[in-house]
């Protein structure tokens, strides 16, 4: 069970090493053979976006450090910034504790968001008036 190799990790002390491989063959895909990734802005730390992973877009966003997702409406790679030029170039990367989700902090060139926005969470949630209120303008 994938988990339970996360649950061991769970003692190792701080710094230790383990190779890149064995931990990426031992994280949760789903069915559908995808991951969730955050991404994040390496320097101001804002959540930029989310989105999909599999595992070849995983291996070619760290061998060639520009962000790879699985587009799940095209059904194929998708290296963000190739066609619009708003690129992702990936500072570092890390999975969470149960192994089922990856954060990459990257810095971002142009927008992040397809609206041409700063990022995809523009949509903010006003919990008092019962409203959504959009953030920024497209550029």
């Amino acid at each position: 069970m994938k988990h339970h190799y996360f649950q061991t990790l769970e003692q190792c002390s701080h710094n230790t090493q383990l190779e890149l491989t064995e931990v990426v063959d031992q994280l949760a895909f789903n069915e559908q053979g995808l991951i969730p990734v955050i991404t994040q802005d390496a320097d101001t730390k804002n959540v930029l976006m989310f989105a999909w992973m599999n595992k070849e877009s995983l291996q070619l966003t760290l061998s060639t450090k520009y962000v790879t997702y699985w587009s799940r409406s095209r059904q194929q790679l998708w290296v963000k910034g190739k066609t619009s030029g708003h690129t992702q170039t990936l500072v570092s990367m890390s999975f969470d504790c149960d192994g089922d989700a990856i954060l990459c902090q990257v810095t971002q060139v142009g927008a992040a968001c397809h609206t041409h926005r700063p990022n995809c969470f523009y949509l903010n949630v006003d919990t008092e008036k019962q409203q959504v209120i959009i953030s920024g303008d497209p550029s």
